[in-house]
């Protein structure tokens, strides 16, 4: 057997072993790993928070006060979250 074909079959496995493996969670849980800060209550309890919003509390730029806007940094969302405020 060519060298080529069997490094193709081994990355075709491997991807296939790989796409099984993150099913699973689907499969036995009901649903996708959260891994997002906004969304994932574990994280929030811990108080895990996305970066930007961290840099921007300690340099005193975040407006955290009760109805700010998230593109403020203060929801914990990193998709609000960006390098430059807006």
């Amino acid at each position: 057997m060519a060298d080529w074909l069997l490094i193709i079959l081994i990355s075709v496995a491997a991807i296939g072993f790989f796409v099984a493996g993150l099913s699973l969670t689907l499969i036995f849980k009901g649903h996708h790993i959260d891994s997002e800060i906004s969304t994932n209550k574990d994280m929030q309890r811990m108080g895990i928070k996305c970066a930007v919003q961290e840099t921007r509390e300690m340099d005193g730029t975040a407006s955290c006060s009760e109805g700010a806007s998230p593109l403020q940094g203060c929801s914990g969302n990193c998709g609000a979250c960006d390098i430059e405020q807006k």
